[in-house]
């Protein structure tokens, strides 16, 4: 089968054996097309992961072979995530879910680049589901982030009618601000770049330009890591106020000045992956179309996949979605 790998400074696609379930439980699925995630590219640009990885995780698949107590049969087409929760752990009972242990160790094998990927009986029980029949391969695609916006949504506990700014309005700052606006926020987004803002103008959602931004917001969601976001978030987020961050920041970056959370009493929190309950909500939020992803993605054929990456790092782009099968 054909993979696409960490090799040093590149991604490149090489052949590797293929994959049967050789008794195991579980099912082998045929990856349709895979969503590069802001993640994938952090693992990649600072060496997180070694070479050889494949990474991927936001997958459209069909089933291939099964060995499962589920009702999941050949020929099905499914999406699911990478990660599940024990659900009984300090972390788990807590809600903190994307910091149990167990969640951490699970993932689909070898990765979402691939061809073929092997998923457990536990994913195919807790996080995976036939793709609603009204939604493309590419929508059905942003079933996990989107699964993820919506436990930072949850997280943040916001009341209805809160005014929220959403800084920076790449693929997820779009989704978080229609899940918002979903949840009943009265939602505002900000960004640099003219055509994302007419993007999200477009869905019926007010976007500024960031250096016309004016005004004082019950809640700010950060999912753009620019060190300036954190300077936007604390100018515009009022007295009492929440700032949820959903990006990951140089480390370099300076921290959230400790007197301005003290005196103002701001809470400050962050958010990172989703629980089974949020996924189910995620997908429920695409079928009925309350979240809109059609045209976010640009698509890529397996062997361009290096130029996916460069195009999304250099805003060429605002998502890829590297198709793995013609």
């Amino acid at each position: 089968m054909r993979t696409a790998v960490i090799c040093g400074e590149k991604i490149i696609v090489k052949s590797t054996p293929s994959i049967t379930l050789d008794g195991r439980e579980g099912a082998i699925v045929k990856v349709l097309g895979c969503g590069l995630c802001g993640s994938d590219i952090v693992k990649f640009v600072h060496k997180i992961s070694k070479n050889g990885t494949v990474l991927g995780h936001e997958i459209v698949a069909q089933i291939v072979e099964i060995n499962s107590k589920t009702d999941f049969k050949i020929g099905d087409t499914i999406v699911t995530s990478h990660h599940i929760p024990c659900g009984k752990c300090v972390y788990c009972r807590h809600g903190n879910v994307s910091m149990c242990e167990h969640f951490k160790a699970t993932n689909i094998r070898p990765g979402g680049f691939s061809e073929l990927v092997y998923l457990s009986e536990e994913h195919l029980e807790n996080v995976a589901h036939l793709k609603p029949e009204n939604l493309t391969e590419v929508e059905a695609s942003f079933y996990e982030p989107l699964g993820c916006i919506v436990r930072a949504v949850k997280r943040a506990n916001l009341m209805t009618g809160d005014k929220v700014l959403v800084v920076g309005l790449g693929s997820i700052g779009i989704l978080t601000a229609q899940a918002l606006k979903a949840c009943g926020a009265n939602v505002v987004g900000c960004d640099l770049l003219p055509k994302r803002i007419e993007v999200l103008r477009n869905l019926g959602i007010d976007a500024v330009d960031v250096r016309e931004l004016s005004g004082e917001f019950d809640g700010i969601f950060m999912t753009s890591g620019a060190d300036k976001a954190i300077d936007t978030a604390l100018k515009h987020v009022r007295n009492g106020g929440k700032i949820l961050v959903f990006s990951s920041t140089p480390s370099e970056m300076s921290a959230y000045a400790n007197n301005e959370i003290y005196y103002r009493e701001l809470t400050v929190m962050g958010s990172y992956s989703p629980s089974p309950a949020d996924l189910k909500d995620s997908l429920e939020l695409l079928r009925t179309g309350k979240v809109k992803v059609s045209g976010i993605s640009t698509e890529y054929k397996l062997d361009d996949i290096q130029q996916a990456f460069d195009d999304t790092m250099s805003n060429k782009i605002m998502k890829a979605y590297i198709k793995i099968k013609e």
